[in-house]
């Protein structure tokens, strides 16, 4: 039986970042060096796939450090912390190591920054997303208002609206940011931003794969897990840049072939903490359904690379 004609379009950049790529070698190298069981604060990175992938080799999740027995080591995620979950650990005397992702490090030395200067600090973010969570958990309790729409800007009380300053998560929608941010600009004229962009390169430049490749596209998906803040602003970016069907999905299980019946071009993208392998295995299952020709769609070229903390390095 002759299989229909698909043109699969696949966005470049997609896939790992350089802050996912070093969060899960350090879970790797801890490993090694120590042996398991390493746990882990949080997901390392969000998605299932490379979780499981790490609990297999001896890595442990937990929520919580009373959960981590005090004489094994334990890692923080990428997502980062609050201040008072290293302070914890050294009080515990317990081996630690932070694998936050040095664009949302850079955040909160920003932030402390600001708060040094006497500013009060509005964050731009999802509440309770882990990210949120450590950035927040920064600077004491109402040093830092979070905020997520216009709205919110709308009805935000500061202590000096002439003492503001603005940071935002590393993976928001880049349009919904920059409304936000226009929202508190408008209110609060002399509001203190970031010297250069919290969003950071990689969502940034997924999300323009992303509007590059969505009206070339009758449906798009995008790999990624559920609790994945980036990957679910990919979709949102798709639907409003014009592709007629987005969804998330997290494998090729979770493609609904119902609702891509009749198509004949489909885009592909993956959240920064989406493995290849994934990406791979869904277009194998489109191509074992039609007869794929692959366009890639190439926005940006990434050479970013983050060192492993010194803890962890191999003696030259």
């Amino acid at each position: 039986m002759t299989k229909p004609p698909l043109t699969l379009y696949l966005a470049a950049p997609r896939g790992f970042c350089a802050g996912v790529d070093r969060a899960i070698k350090i879970v790797e190298m801890a490993l090694d060096k120590w042996g398991a069981p390493v746990f882990v604060r949080h997901e390392i990175v969000h998605n299932k796939f490379v979780v499981d992938g790490l609990r297999a080799k001896g890595a442990v999740f937990v929520e919580e450090l009373d959960e981590v027995p005090g004489d094994r080591p334990v890692i923080f995620s990428a997502h980062g912390v609050p201040k008072s979950v290293p302070a914890t650990a050294q009080a515990r005397q317990m081996i630690y190591v932070d694998a936050t992702c040095p664009l949302v490090s850079k955040v909160h030395i920003e932030a402390e920054r600001h708060h040094d200067n006497g500013l009060q600090i509005v964050m731009i973010g999802h509440a309770g997303h882990p990210e949120t969570i450590g950035t927040m958990g920064q600077l004491p309790d109402g040093e830092v208002l979070l905020v997520e729409t216009p709205q919110d800007v709308a009805a935000l009380a500061v202590r000096d609206p002439a003492k503001l300053a603005f940071v935002t998560q590393t993976t928001l929608s880049v349009d919904d940011t920059a409304e936000v941010v226009a929202a508190l600009k408008a209110r609060f004229p002399g509001i203190v931003g970031p010297h250069k962009e919290d969003i950071c390169y990689a969502t940034t430049n997924r999300q323009e794969a992303v509007k590059a490749m969505a009206p070339k596209c009758e449906a798009m998906l995008v790999v990624g897990a559920p609790n994945s803040s980036n990957s679910r602003r990919l979709v949102e970016v798709g639907a409003r840049a014009g592709c007629g069907y987005a969804q998330l999905v997290q494998r090729a299980s979770d493609i609904d072939w119902r609702a891509l019946d009749g198509i004949s071009s489909i885009g592909i993208t993956a959240g920064a903490s989406a493995p290849d392998v994934l990406i791979t295995e869904v277009v194998d299952a489109f191509r074992d359904r039609f007869d794929v020709t692959v366009e890639q769609v190439v926005t940006a070229e990434e050479n970013v690379e983050f060192k492993v903390p010194r803890v962890l390095r191999q003696p030259a």
